[in-house]
């Protein structure tokens, strides 16, 4: 198996305290995955930029790439926008192999965690 990294994928804002919490999972991620490289990339407004990221980890010897779209759901970003941005990275580096999750909102673990939160919040 090569180097691995797993890219987490946000959008971005204009604050820099929005991407607190997406810092916290990055840190937390890292500590559950010690032998990859696990970072933070954004759609846009923010930096490093997904394909920016993707560059370094290419020049690191990254081989196996896996993107998280940290997004509640599958909307415009992540079904049009991302895929459109993986397809140029795929051309620009095709020694990478980039696997892409689904949105971390949509997963069944995720949603019962926030689920469950709501409920407390409601108690």
């Amino acid at each position: 198996m090569g180097k691995r990294a797993l890219v987490l994928f946000a959008h971005g804002a204009r604050a820099a305290s929005w991407a607190a919490p997406f810092e916290r999972l990055r840190d937390m991620t890292r500590e559950r995955l010690p032998d990859v490289d696990v970072s933070l990339a954004f759609l846009e407004l923010m930096s490093p930029r997904l394909p920016e990221q993707v560059a370094l980890l290419a020049a690191q010897g990254v081989e196996e790439l896996t993107v998280v779209p940290v997004f509640l759901g599958q909307g415009g970003h992540v079904l049009r926008d991302l895929p459109l941005m993986l397809d140029e990275l795929r051309t620009a580096y095709p020694q990478l192999s980039i696997r892409v999750a689904g949105a971390v909102g949509e997963a069944p673990d995720v949603l019962r965690a926030m689920t469950d939160y709501c409920v407390s919040a409601a108690s």
